[in-house]
């Protein structure tokens, strides 16, 4: 089943990068573009937290 964009709470600590919807409001609530999300996940995993911390190093 699709992850419903209208769901908050626990979704906002993991990014989908399976989930256009989410890929999107991620690129915006970061500042970063599509490729930089996706590299800085495959970086540090999937956990918004460490997500944020890895683009505030770079």
């Amino acid at each position: 089943m699709a992850d419903d964009p209208k769901k908050t709470g626990l979704d906002r600590k993991l990014i989908a990068l399976n989930e256009p919807h989410e890929v999107r409001s991620w690129t915006e609530s970061l500042g970063v573009d599509e490729k930089t999300l996706k590299a800085a996940v495959a970086a540090v995993g999937n956990s918004a937290e460490k997500v944020r911390e890895y683009l505030r190093k770079k």
